[in-house]
């Protein structure tokens, strides 16, 4: 994941804090994973001094607990996503590997939001990205514990 990751321009902040993280090795392992991975722009959304602060050494538990928080054991196609959230009422709970949980739900013209642990929303811009070990879905915002 991490080594496709890199190749999309739009994923470099990710792919930074990934790094910074010291999860390569954990995302590049069998798997399977689901990654809703944030755009850049979604990392510009956080004020720089926060960006640039996780990124220093003794932020990286704060960083990592981030990151997994957008990390969902085994591979959700947006199909699977959409069957789980029609069995339960129209919303999918997903279990993080972090340990908290995202609700995904329907939104407007046909994309799925995501609500964190906080409320804050992400909406999904560009699905099933299939990779060797899993799938990725780009998100619009970063997803916070």
């Amino acid at each position: 994941m991490v080594a496709n990751a890199s190749k999309a321009s739009n994923l470099s902040t990710l792919v930074a804090a990934v790094q910074a993280a010291g999860l390569v090795e954990t995302l590049q392992g069998p798997g399977p994973f689901t990654v809703f991975a944030p755009d850049n722009a979604a990392f510009d959304k956080i004020p720089e001094a926060t960006r640039t602060a996780l990124m220093q050494p003794d932020m990286k538990d704060d960083l990592t607990k981030i990151l997994t928080y957008h990390v969902v054991a085994g591979r959700l196609t947006a199909a699977d996503i959409a069957s789980q959230a029609q069995a339960n009422g129209g919303t999918a709970t997903l279990e993080t590997v972090q340990g908290e949980e995202l609700k995904v739900a329907a939104g407007p013209n046909d994309t799925w939001v995501i609500t964190d642990a906080k409320g804050g929303k992400s909406t999904i811009t560009q699905a099933d990205v299939a990779q060797s070990n899993g799938v990725v879905h780009v998100v619009d915002a970063v997803l916070m514990p």
